[in-house]
């Protein structure tokens, strides 16, 4: 399905984070991270290397700390299917902070492309939506896309968009791999010289 669908997930992350003013993001393992950092590292992007299944529980609890800031998770359909307890604890929460972009290639990119149960018609943002989001949907297409991109910007959260992608591979650009420099990176960032390192 997504070889028909046309958009290719370099190119849409690099809209979800262009002209990002002072939003936080957390990105899933693997492309969603190398995708941010072809887009531009930033000190304000938290990566969460290895760390499969944890991207939305760190961005709630990064938007529950910092409730006037806006978080943006970025992260894949493999790693959501492997967190799927997540948009519960999401749910209740509501927090009006928080959206969540699912680059979805319906494949695990970074195990040998096998393909995920989104190929197979699973609903994510139906499921989100069950779970009780306060704003979904499924992007395919451009035109869709800048709709999609609006209400992960601005829309009250809980924000769950799914946006379908071709499942080709891009070249890898890594942003740092150090987890204690990227701490320290981000919390300089946003708390401040005082906050880095304690």
């Amino acid at each position: 399905m997504t070889e028909e669908i046309g958009l290719r997930r370099r190119e849409v992350v690099a809209k979800l984070v262009a002209d990002r003013g002072d939003m936080l993001i957390v990105t899933g393992l693997g492309s969603p991270t190398y995708d941010c950092a072809a887009a531009g590292d930033h000190p304000l992007n938290f990566y969460l290397w290895g760390a499969m299944g944890s991207a939305v529980t760190v961005g709630l609890g990064l938007a529950l700390a910092q409730p006037d800031r806006r978080v943006l998770v970025i992260t894949g359909d493999g790693e959501m299917l492997m967190g799927l307890g997540a948009l519960a604890t999401v749910a209740v929460k509501k927090p009006r902070n928080l959206a969540i972009a699912i680059i979805d290639n319906e494949h695990y990119g970074e195990t040998g492309m096998q393909p995920t149960h989104t190929g197979a018609g699973v609903d994510l943002a139906g499921m989100a939506k069950t779970a009780g989001f306060a704003e979904t949907a499924t992007v395919v297409g451009t035109q869709a896309l800048e709709a999609g991109v609006r209400q992960l910007r601005a829309a009250p959260g809980p924000v769950f968009v799914a946006i379908k992608v071709v499942s080709g591979k891009d070249p890898l650009v890594l942003p740092p791999r150090d987890g204690a420099y990227l701490k320290s990176r981000f919390r300089q960032a946003l708390l401040g010289a005082q906050a880095a390192f304690a």
